[in-house]
């Protein structure tokens, strides 16, 4: 198989990626410059602490754990040291700008939600992340503690997760106008090391992707051009007829699944190979399951944290990780 056979197509779209970036970029710009300038905030409370009972926890909660980590504060109106901590964590939620989503159960009236978290007593303070919940803190901790586990949780769901998204609301009507971002000082670099993958040049593609990367770390246009080109480079000399066999014949080889789960993703299949390397944490363990584990997160950079294939996959991996 040769490199300029190969094709992204339907995997990812790198100039919507660049497009996504240069507005999440201008949002957060705008969230610094309004907490700065005493400004309207970017993103309205009003999307950052809500409400949340049994008919809507699943979309409001668990869906939304596949973008952003929801905290949920269960409490009640009788709780005095619920009226100490509630507004202490909605304050923060507001001051977070959005890396976390605020979820306030009233335990009255939500008794079957508190069974189901093994709630003992209240205030009671637990996390949701990609499906998954956690438990964080019990009883009105102090501030400081609190960030500190905020930050915590917010460092986990990056790490182990993707999750990078800001909490938005998702009723909301009014949207920014559009507004053509200048030229960034990258874009001839990375013009050429789109036009390198295209050729089949991938040497010459990761060559350039990391000379952006080594000026610009976060560069998300050139960290997915970087995956794109590695992931091309893994598969460039298998042989798909002998790896797809290996695969079929041990589901149990972990090594033979991460092969396979290359070739998915290269040939469109994404889905496929998200699937693959799920199951294969699920039958691991120890650097086995780390390798499966690690190979995921790098082709969700492939795909692009927004796509919608890559939120169900997170979630997936949630549920055999814990």
């Amino acid at each position: 198989m040769q490199p300029r056979n190969m094709s992204m197509s339907g995997v990812v779209d790198l100039a919507a990626v660049k497009a996504a970036q240069e507005a999440k970029a201008k949002a957060e710009q705008a969230r610094a410059e309004a907490a700065q300038g005493g400004g309207p905030a970017a993103v309205p409370p009003s999307a950052l602490v809500i409400d949340v009972g049994e008919a809507d926890f699943e979309q409001a909660v668990l869906q939304r754990s596949a973008e952003v980590p929801v905290v949920i504060d269960f409490w009640a109106e009788w709780c005095e040291p619920c009226k100490q901590l509630s507004p202490l964590l909605e304050r923060l939620a507001v001051e977070y700008g959005g890396r976390f989503l605020l979820a306030k159960i009233d335990v009255d009236a939500n008794q079957m939600l508190m069974q189901q978290f093994g709630v003992q007593g209240i205030p009671a303070v637990f996390a949701v992340v990609a499906g998954q919940a956690l438990p964080l803190f019990q009883g009105a901790a102090p501030e400081a503690q609190i960030r500190g586990t905020l930050d915590q949780l917010i460092q986990v769901a990056e790490e182990r997760f993707g999750l990078t998204g800001i909490a938005v609301d998702p009723d909301a009507e009014d949207a920014a106008p559009v507004v053509e971002a200048p030229a960034g000082p990258y874009d001839a670099l990375l013009e050429s090391a789109v036009q390198a993958l295209d050729a089949g040049d991938l040497a010459g593609a990761v060559q350039a992707y990391k000379n952006v990367l080594s000026d610009d770390p976060g560069n998300t246009e050139a960290k997915l051009g970087l995956g794109q080109a590695r992931l091309l480079q893994r598969v460039q000399d298998m042989d798909p007829q002998a790896v797809r066999k290996d695969a079929a014949e041990q589901p149990g080889n972990v090594q033979a699944q991460i092969a396979a789960a290359d070739l998915d993703l290269v040939g469109g299949h994404v889905e496929d190979a998200f699937g693959r390397l799920v199951d294969a944490v699920s039958r691991s363990a120890g650097d086995e399951r780390d390798a499966a584990r690690v190979r995921l997160l790098e082709l969700f950079e492939v795909v692009g944290a927004d796509d919608p294939r890559v939120t169900a996959a997170r979630t997936a991996l949630a549920r055999v990780l814990f």
